[in-house]
């Protein structure tokens, strides 16, 4: 399963003191937020986390996340219906459960809405690493430090 969330920066979060170091903020309707893409298994257990600037489109890190991945399925909502993530899941031999959108004109797939309704499952991972205010709101400067508290939630989210 594969989703993302936006979690709001701090104002103290941004003005790194290299320009070179990667923050992945950016600003949306005024306010700078940072997006977490987060791929999980069918237990809602995380596997790989990715951060992006704010505005960045949700379909953008999925060949990042999907890469090297061990699996028989992609499930994903709307966001994700597009023809070149669908192709490059179907060439790694994923079955693709995503519903299309609706100014889909060619080949709307059926979708199989019993596994799709599995799909609450990466929704709750957010909502438990949301509990941690390190997450649901980014105090750090640079991605790779806020990246490791958000691998320290999915690691709570494990063992609980």
């Amino acid at each position: 399963m594969v989703d993302s969330t936006c979690c709001r920066a701090h104002q103290s979060s941004a003005g790194a003191r290299r320009s070179s170091d990667p923050q992945a903020i950016g600003i949306t309707r005024g306010r700078r937020n940072t997006k977490i893409h987060a791929v999980c298994d069918t237990l809602g257990n995380p596997l790989r986390f990715v951060l992006t600037a704010g505005q960045c489109h949700d379909s953008r890190p999925v060949p990042e996340l999907l890469s090297g991945l061990q699996a028989q399925a992609l499930l994903a909502d709307r966001a994700y219906d597009s023809d070149k993530i669908v192709q490059a899941a179907q060439s790694q031999g994923l079955e693709v459960i995503i519903a299309s959108r609706v100014n889909r004109k060619k080949n709307p797939r059926v979708l199989d809405t019993h596994r799709y309704q599995a799909r609450h499952l990466v929704e709750n991972l957010f909502q438990r690493m949301k509990n941690f205010p390190r997450v649901a709101t980014r105090y750090d400067k640079l991605d790779v430090r806020f990246l490791g508290f958000v691998h320290i939630a999915g690691t709570m989210k494990w063992l609980h």
